[in-house]
């Protein structure tokens, strides 16, 4: 029988731990928007030029409060598309302290972060070589468009409106996921995991993209339970950017551009999979 008392309270404290990162995040937006935008843009194509590289090293820390602020900052245009996904690649969220409160070495644990550490600046720099036309061409966006706010007042209060907002988002979508989640069951996703090999990489990859603590809770435990391997733990991890997707789904306009990010996140999830599963079973 599904608990709701216990999944209000794990949206709520879930939610409660990503304020201090969106604040300070909204913040730097406001800073950015109440400045000299020249002057901002010159800095930001200087310092882009190694956001993989930054993007992955913040991905690695176990908080998906990270995604959050990225996502931010992609949808104002002062990160890279590189540095997004370098970032949602890298993001462990609670893979970390799982294992840690297992028993699983360390040396195990590092390798797994080295691999998505790995994963994610390749994909961060390809991406950015790529679209490296829009990357010279940046222009930061305005952070806020909406009337009724009061972004030209002052800063710390338009920061913590646009916090508010966006944590009233966060917890609902963590309700509800969490709610589908525990309704399901563990034993039942790993039942379907288990019966369908082949398509494991797909089915593992979905859940890594739900937007809650709950896919890198599932995904660790099912590998803890031997019924994943490591490769398709990796492939579910390597896309579990948290509440991440809903900030950049609430901020970014462009929804076309949003599910673009989305399939795109969701399709190198099963390739680096399945490479992954060459490489370590070779």
């Amino acid at each position: 029988m599904v608990n709701i008392w216990d999944i209000v309270t794990d949206s709520f404290f879930d939610t409660l731990n990503l304020v201090p990162f969106l604040f300070i995040a909204y913040l730097i937006l406001e800073f950015i928007e109440h400045t000299s935008q020249k002057n901002m843009v010159n800095i930001i194509k200087k310092s882009n030029k190694y956001g993989p590289l930054f993007g992955a090293i913040c991905g690695l820390f176990p908080h998906c409060g990270f995604s959050a602020v990225a996502s931010s900052f992609y949808s104002t245009r002062v990160i890279t598309i590189g540095t997004l996904f370098a970032v949602f690649i890298a993001t462990s969220d609670e893979m970390v302290p799982i294992f840690l409160s297992k028993g699983i070495s360390l040396e195990f644990i590092f390798e797994l972060l080295s691999i998505k550490f790995i994963c994610a600046l390749v994909v961060g720099f390809v991406l950015d070589f790529i679209f490296k036309k829009k990357k010279q061409n940046i222009k930061i966006k305005e952070f806020c468009d909406c009337s009724h706010c009061h972004c030209g007042e002052n800063i710390l209060y338009s920061a913590f409106e646009h916090t508010v907002k966006i944590i009233f988002l966060i917890f609902i979508v963590s309700f509800i996921f969490g709610s589908l989640v525990e309704g399901i069951g563990e034993e039942k996703i790993s039942m379907l995991l288990s019966d369908h090999f082949i398509f494991s990489k797909f089915i593992v990859t979905g859940i890594g993209l739900i937007p809650n603590c709950a896919a890198s809770v599932i995904l660790s435990k099912l590998y803890l339970n031997g019924a994943i391997s490591v490769s398709s733990l990796l492939s579910g991890l390597l896309v579990g950017a948290g509440v991440g997707l809903v900030v950049l789904f609430k901020m970014n306009k462009d929804m076309k551009e949003n599910l673009k990010i989305l399939g795109m996140l969701y399709a190198i999830g099963v390739i680096l999979g399945f490479i992954l599963e060459l490489i370590l079973h070779s």
